[in-house]
């Protein structure tokens, strides 16, 4: 029996301990949470979360552990969902529901997997409140150092799944927030001006945690929605802020699973790739538009696809949004979603940027420099906003705070000026200063690289094998150095973001928990135990 010690307890943690449950693998798991409550993850945790952020990813698209996510919530007291705002009898597979719900069902289903193991011949603890100081790879295991042990722990074999990385909230002032994770749910926001830096759905959700302080969303029947605002917060204004100055729009139904690609196959994508770097991007974007043009030539033709390139394919895509107001276009497009919703009607377009935003992340690590750049300012940013589409009711509430006047939208551009004091914020845009009393950044995890790992002899072997950047096998484990290959796995998704953009969300930590899981039971049967008192 081996032993591996699992760094992190959220989805990606979990999807790793079920895949190893599930091939009845025996051996001996140690899984490590800095926090008090193991399985919840981040950004599903209570000190994180208020009850109106939602989860951007419904029922029918989790993988599920043991049970799936909407029997697990089916089986829940219908008191206990209230206090969520859920009702019993009205839950299906396509909800998009509070993080907080979220949380408790992998803490729940990371429970169950420690009573099936057990049956299956393998042993689970779980350690809270520890956090991992140090990990080094060596040629016969790996040590790992704990601020609970006085000795180096020794394992078999590591898999690092921190989740996202945020500023700590001791960063953070009264007036400004790195993040909305550094402490912005247990502040006291007083009603003043508050910048939120970013569109996106965190940065809604941080408005979320503001508005929430202030008065009380009013939702019926009808799906109609308005927000209360308390007498004494009337000074209360929100502004949220982009480059583009445009809004996301409304998850859109699509068919799940995801139906075959006809042109930019995966197997396409890699013969590509595999013809050489060379005109990579133009050769695939090709596929691209093949694949549109397939799907729903209206659309292709209304945007001229055919005389489009890599370059300006985004400036097609967010066309509309830039040409409306784009309070006046979300509600457009959350009265056009929630109808196909009701109509169960694909809009072709969209499904087919969808399913292809995978397989094109495929060619990041093959594109040259000059490519690389190309990717990122145009088919990058439509696949994102195509796969981050945000929930109805997210659109619903932002929607309601603009009709009262607490909510407003700032376009920034590209040359503009932050300067954060602890008084808050100044933005000049142009000759216009906008002055801000609280500060909130907002925008998306940022890459990491190897001289930001938190464990210092392992951050020395990456940096002395010339990992500035950690590079990955199949299996996640480090392909450098030599010893942590087949032995230490990486599934933290900021150090994975600069070959795997897109690699976000649940369903992208039960596929690297998956095969971390692979590290373990592809690896040779002789495993060498340790027996020294030093290691």
């Amino acid at each position: 029996m081996g032993t591996i010690g699992i760094v992190g307890s959220g989805p990606t943690a979990i999807y790793t301990i079920a895949a190893l449950v599930a091939k009845a693998t025996p051996i001996e798991i140690t899984l490590f949470e800095q926090g008090n409550r193991a399985g919840v993850g981040m950004p599903y945790d209570d000190d994180a979360n208020t009850r109106l952020m939602l989860a951007n990813i419904a029922s029918i698209e989790i993988p599920p552990i043991g049970t799936t996510y909407l029997d697990w919530l089916r089986s829940q007291p219908a008191d206990w969902l209230s206090r969520y705002g859920v009702d019993k009898a009205k839950l299906h597979d396509r909800q998009f529901l509070p993080r907080l719900l979220l949380g408790q069902y992998f803490r729940d289903q990371l429970l169950w997997l420690v009573e099936e193991a057990q049956i299956r011949g393998t042993t689970i603890t779980i350690r809270e409140n520890c956090r991992v100081t140090d990990i080094e790879a060596r040629s016969d295991g790996v040590a790992l150092w704990t601020d609970t042990d006085e000795a180096p722990l020794r394992f078999d074999w590591v898999a690092i799944a921190t989740g996202h990385v945020w500023p700590d909230a001791d960063e953070a002032t009264r007036a400004y927030f790195p993040s909305p994770w550094s402490g912005l749910v247990d502040a006291q926001v007083p009603p003043c001006r508050v910048g939120i830096m970013g569109t996106s759905l965190s940065a809604i959700d941080a408005a979320m945690a503001v508005v929430s302080q202030h008065g009380r969303f009013v939702e019926d029947d009808e799906e109609t929605v308005e927000f209360e605002l308390d007498p004494e917060s009337t000074e209360l204004k929100i502004t949220l802020m982009s480059r583009t100055g445009i809004l996301p729009e409304a998850d859109f139904y699509c068919l799940i699973p995801y139906e075959p690609l006809a042109c930019a196959t995966a197997d396409a994508i890699a013969a590509e790739a595999d013809a050489g770097s060379g005109g990579l991007l133009d050769r695939c974007f090709r596929l691209f538009a093949e694949e549109i043009a397939l799907a729903d030539p209206w659309w292709a033709a209304r945007v001229s696809l055919h005389e489009r390139s890599a370059d300006d394919i985004a400036d097609a895509y967010f066309a509309d949004r830039i040409a409306h107001d784009p309070f006046r276009w979300a509600q457009f497009n959350l009265s056009e979603v929630e109808r196909n919703k009701r109509d169960r009607k694909t809009v072709a377009w969209r499904y087919a940027i969808l399913r292809m935003h995978e397989v094109f992340q495929d060619i990041v690590p093959a594109l040259d420099e000059a490519d690389r750049d190309r990717f990122d300012s145009g088919l990058s940013r439509v696949f994102m906003d195509n796969y981050a589409a945000i929930p109805s009711q997210s659109i619903r509430r932002m929607l309601a705070l603009y009709r009262t006047g607490t909510m407003t939208l700032l376009e920034l551009g590209s040359d503009y000026e932050k300067d954060v004091d602890d008084h808050g914020a100044t933005i000049s845009v142009g000759e216009t200063d906008h002055r801000f009393d609280v500060f909130i950044d907002a925008r998306g995890q940022k890459p990491l690289e190897s001289k930001d790992l938190p464990f210092p002899r392992l951050r020395a072997q990456l940096l002395e094998a010339g990992e500035d950047i950690p590079s990955v096998c199949e299996d996640y484990s480090l392909a450098r150095p030599s010893e942590a290959r087949g032995r230490v796995a990486l599934g933290a998704l900021p150090y994975l973001l600069h070959d795997q953009p897109f690699v976000q969300g649940i369903t992208a930590g039960a596929e690297i928990g998956a095969k971390m899981a692979g590290m373990v039971i592809n690896a040779p049967t002789r495993i060498r135990r340790f027996f020294s008192p030093q290691f």
